[in-house]
């Protein structure tokens, strides 16, 4: 497993992996695949065995995104379509296995946030299923658009696509060791020795300090809006679903008297800038309207963060937000309520209640 670049996380929580390869990636030097793992293995049969895994459907849908951007890679790099491509070692159990495992470890720290450290992939030449390529190989090349990469002279592959994928899915931004107060951290070290430099990817997990004492952050939205008078109710469900899939902030919808006096639904979409183009496209394609209005506004959200409570049914996360150092709000996890009242056979908002009187003993302890 070839990994070098420390990573560092905080979770108020940021986390940060960092270059994490470490699988039996396309382009790696590891001996091949036995012959049942290597003929090849298409996305959806690949959807498919994600999907019916014993996790989270949080970490099915980041399992199935870390694959589908390494497939939009290679479909891109071969000139052909994402739904042709097929995943030859990358489709291998151990390689399924650390995506899944990745996925699952994401969501189980329940952070804000994962910031990655620059990433080091290597040098030197690599063999790939067509030929043999410069490093970083073009696969990686391409999934790493946007990312500071450098190379500390090591003539090795030391990113791999499959890493790259799992880096670019998890990571929120980039950038050198964040402004935190360190909770624990956590070291995975390769089986390749280098002279004078550590074969290793670290996580560090902490609570972002940045915000204390200071005021509320504001930050700059999109919203999107659009009426609706003439779409399937079960179709506008479905709508607001995907658009939070997408990368939406928050969508929701308000009825309104529209022209004609016909009653229809305002459509409110918030977003980042930088997903407005795609949330929109997404609102043309999947609903009747004709038109969207966009406008950007200023928020303000205060600093948050995730802590575990133990109650007698399993772990809630608990969402803490707070302003100049001192907590307002707090409130547990929804999907850990629900996942445990469903298991355990119990009333939804006796589990809600057992969670925050837990977290509230713990602070009086």
């Amino acid at each position: 497993m070839h990994s070098h670049e420390e990573a560092h996380a905080h979770p108020h929580s940021h986390s940060q992996p960092s270059s994490r390869t470490g699988v039996s990636a396309p382009h790696s030097d590891e001996p091949s695949q036995p012959h049942e793992y290597s003929h090849g293995r298409g996305l959806n049969e690949i959807r498919e065995i994600i999907r019916k895994a014993a996790i989270s459907e949080g970490a099915k849908k980041t399992a199935i995104a870390i694959f589908e951007a390494l497939g939009e890679a290679e479909a891109k790099i071969h000139n052909s379509d994402l739904e042709s491509v097929h995943f030859h070692e990358v489709g291998a159990v151990d390689a399924m296995v650390d995506i899944v495992g990745a996925a699952v470890g994401a969501e189980a720290l329940g952070v804000d946030e994962f910031v990655c450290s620059p990433l080091n992939v290597g040098g030197g030449m690599v063999k790939c299923a067509h030929g043999v390529f410069p490093v970083p190989a073009p696969a990686t090349v391409e999934l790493l658009d946007g990312a500071p990469v450098y190379s500390s002279g090591i003539q090795s592959e030391l990113l791999t696509p499959t890493g790259a994928a799992i880096v670019r899915i998890l990571s929120d931004r980039y950038g050198a060791f964040p402004e935190m107060k360190i909770e624990r951290s956590g070291y995975g070290a390769g089986t390749h020795d280098f002279l004078g430099h550590p074969n290793v990817v670290r996580l560090t997990l902490g609570e972002d300090t940045s915000a204390l004492g200071a005021k509320p952050s504001p930050e700059t939205i999109s919203v999107l809006e659009a009426n609706l008078d003439d779409l399937n109710p079960q179709v506008f469900g479905y709508v607001l679903d995907r658009l939070l899939e997408e990368g939406a902030l928050d969508a929701f919808a308000l009825p309104v008297q529209m022209k004609k006096n016909r009653p229809g639904t305002l459509l409110t979409v918030l977003c980042k800038p930088e997903d407005a183009d795609k949330l929109t496209q997404l609102i043309f394609t999947e609903t009747t309207t004709l038109g969207i209005r966009r406008r950007d506004e200023q928020r303000q959200t205060l600093a948050r963060r995730w802590e575990a409570v133990a109650t007698q049914w399993g772990d809630v996360r608990m969402k803490i937000a707070s302003m100049n150092g001192t907590v307002t709000n707090y409130a547990p996890e929804y999907e850990d309520c629900r996942r445990i009242a469903s298991e355990k056979h119990l009333p939804l908002k006796v589990v809600m209640q057992e969670a925050t009187r837990q977290f509230l003993r713990r602070g009086e302890d």
